[in-house]
């Protein structure tokens, strides 16, 4: 590395995650709402010259890990949230073939959850005609993330590998890549005795690596503090909602867990699609018919409303033409660049649409200063969501 500079950074010191050691920093209370820093580190800030940047850009996977657990997953994800019901049928050799294009132009990791309707009964069927019909080397590259999301019931041992059992043989592998866990109700403390289960698991080759969805700073570093190998976390985070680079990315820096964010383009909003409309006319502009689109129009509704998301979108758009590419193109980009993020998901609507194309060109995509200065201003000129909503996954516990 060339041209570093040290600059002084109020950050916590833990030991290396993974190891027996406990982090043994103290957590506040719900309405101090964690907050970390108590020592100060000279730590390193490098600058890469032009020529490492570009490449580093342009790499199209990257490898999450803790301790001996290490997963490898493109940086661009296939989300499968879409095959849930809410954005009309699905066809299921359709659905597969889609998938199989998807794997083949090197887009290899697909996310799923086991209430995504036929998600994981899908993937189960690909990644037998992967097996049968594509070389190995390509088996090798593909990727399978789920998730569970359990009501708030006891977690005893039995349940745990009974659901997760379930989600194997749904995906007909010996071993689940990734299990990424959800917890709706943070006052009832079995999420701990759930993620410990899920670690014995792991521990019996059932689980690759252990990972959490939308769980806030102040929850991962207990499940930290209590020996769970948590690889990554899956939370929300686009340009509109910037609130995992404040408490969240300091805390994975920090320990090495990392992102893997959703609604980077915000159910298609952040597109060409809808630049220059007016949705809050009333057929003025394309319809919001897909649950994606009408949850993250909520989502600009409190950043800063539907005037300001226009003048952003007319931002990245200046951008993505200076590029020659789409204004998703754009967002996925410059989300994938903040600190602590490994990869970004974008929905896949299988056997309906697809935008290969589109999703490949990030890879290559490189932003330069003025194109992060000017998304920058238009950014920060919305409300703190983090005010308003609360941490990573609160909008899911208010």
């Amino acid at each position: 590395m060339s041209g570093c500079t040290s600059t002084t950074l109020q950050l916590q010191i833990h030991p290396p995650v993974g190891s027996n050691q406990r982090l043994r920093s103290r957590i506040g209370n719900r309405r101090s709402r964690c907050r970390i820093p108590l020592y100060k580190v000279n730590s390193p800030r490098c600058t890469i010259g032009a020529e490492e940047e570009t490449k580093r850009a342009a790499t199209t996977t990257t490898v999450v890990k803790n301790g001996e657990d290490s997963l490898e997953i493109c940086r661009v994800l296939n989300g499968m949230w879409q095959t849930s019901g809410g954005w009309g049928p699905i066809d299921r050799d359709n659905a597969v073939d889609a998938m199989l294009t998807y794997a083949d132009s090197g887009l290899t990791t697909f996310d799923m959850a086991d209430h995504y309707g036929p998600a994981e009964d899908l993937y189960g069927i690909f990644i037998n005609r992967v097996r049968r019909e594509r070389p190995p080397e390509l088996l090798e590259q593909v990727r399978g993330l789920t998730k569970w999301v359990p009501p708030p019931v006891k977690m005893t041992s039995e349940y745990v590998r009974d659901n997760i059992n379930r989600s194997r043989r749904r995906m007909d592998v010996a071993s689940l890549d990734m299990l990424q866990f959800h917890w709706w109700d943070y006052s009832n403390p079995g999420y701990l005795d759930a993620l410990k289960h899920i670690t014995d698991l792991k521990e019996e080759g059932k689980i690759k690596t252990v990972a959490l969805t939308n769980f806030d700073t102040e929850r991962l570093h207990i499940i930290l503090e209590n020996g769970i190998p948590v690889v990554s976390n899956q939370v929300q985070h686009s340009i509109v909602d910037m609130r995992p680079q404040q408490r969240m990315a300091e805390l994975c820096q920090l320990t090495g867990v990392q992102l893997i964010t959703y609604g980077t383009v915000m159910g298609g909003l952040l597109s060409e699609k809808f630049l220059d409309t007016n949705i809050n006319i009333p057929f003025a502009g394309p319809p919001l018919n897909t649950p994606s689109l009408q949850k993250y129009k909520r989502m600009v509704d409190a950043w800063g409303g539907w005037r300001l998301f226009q003048t952003l979108l007319k931002t990245l758009k200046e951008v993505a033409s200076k590029h020659m590419v789409s204004i998703p193109t754009v967002a996925v980009r410059y989300i994938l660049d903040q600190p602590g993020v490994a990869g970004s998901m974008v929905g896949v609507r299988l056997g309906l649409s697809e935008h290969i194309k589109d999703t490949s060109a990030i890879f290559s995509l490189k932003l330069d200063e003025e194109d992060f200065n000017s998304i920058n201003e238009v950014s920060k000129s919305g409300r703190d969501l983090m005010n308003i909503i609360g941490d990573c996954g609160d909008e899911y516990r208010r």
